[in-house]
Parts: structure tokens; sequence; C-alpha cells
């Protein structure tokens, strides 16, 4: 995929270890707004899902099955390296990093990238499938994980040690 003509779409889901509203999520809660803010003025970024706009809750509102613990976060960049830049090289990390205080570990994987036309803008349920996709089937140019994008480098010498599947 050229990005003439194509971007990165990725979902990256968890589930907090409490309500939104707990005080063990909420250094978690009180950052989303900045955090998301930065990634919206990186190089490269193209479009976030948003939730209802209330400070503090970025968009937590997109719930999966029902569940206000379980969050996704959707997001669109120019290329893979942008969004490496913005996940590696940014106070992002730092989170990041500190993932397992705030969210449970998951058994599977949770994080997925897959290429849109430009333009497009994916919807939750859009993600959800190319997640399962990867799942069932592995790296695909379908949907896959860092390792699958030949652009990615960030990932291999920032990357973090892993809590749960990538």
């Amino acid at each position: 995929m050229t990005p003439e003509t194509y971007h990165l779409a990725q979902l990256n889901v968890g589930r907090l270890v409490a309500p939104t509203d707990d005080p063990r999520v909420a250094e978690f809660m009180a950052a989303l707004d900045r955090i998301n803010g930065m990634g919206k003025r990186m190089p490269g970024f193209v479009w976030m899902m948003e939730g209802s706009g209330e400070p503090g809750t970025g968009n937590t509102e997109n719930t999966i099955g029902g569940d206000a613990q379980f969050v996704a976060n959707l997001t669109v960049w120019e290329d893979v390296e942008s969004l490496e830049n913005f996940v590696w090289n940014t106070v992002h990390r730092q989170f990041y990093e500190r993932r397992a205080e705030w969210f449970e570990v998951m058994g599977d994987m949770h994080f997925v990238m897959w290429w849109v036309p430009q333009g497009h803008r994916p919807t939750l349920d859009e993600g959800l499938a190319r997640l399962e996709h990867l799942k069932a089937e592995g790296d695909s140019d379908h949907a896959f994980g860092w390792a699958h994008a030949k652009e990615a480098r960030l990932w291999r010498t920032r990357g973090c040690a892993p809590v749960a599947a990538e």
C-alpha cells in the first residue's frame, strides 16, 4: 500500500481494572485528553474515533460488548512511521509502559493495524472484525501487527517488555 492512496488504521482495545470513575484508573483517565490531544497534533495523524467530548473521557464511551470497562482506541495515520513515532517517541510511551497499572492482562491479541483508502473512517465494528481476523489467521495484508509492517522499526528497539499479548 502506498501513502498516496492508503492510510494506516489501528485499533487497540483493553479492559480497565476498574470503572472509569474509580480512583485506581484516575491517573490514566486524567491523562487521556493530554495524550489524545498530543496525538492529534503529531505529524502524520489523520483521524481518531471520538467519544462525547466530555473532559477526561477520551473515547472510553465506545465500549465493547456493553462492558463499560472495555475501551477502544481507533485512529488513522498517514503511515506506519507516523504511528510509531507517536507510540514510541512521545510521553505516550511512558503511559504504555505503565498499562498493567490500569488494564487487565489480556490473554490474547488486542492490537491490530490495516490499510484503509484515504478518506475512509473505520468503525469500531470494522476494527474488531480486523482484530478477530488477525487472531484467527495471523499477520496478513488484511490485518497485522508491528512485525508484519516492513516499515516498522522503532517497536523493535523502543518497544516495552510484553505484559500481555501484543
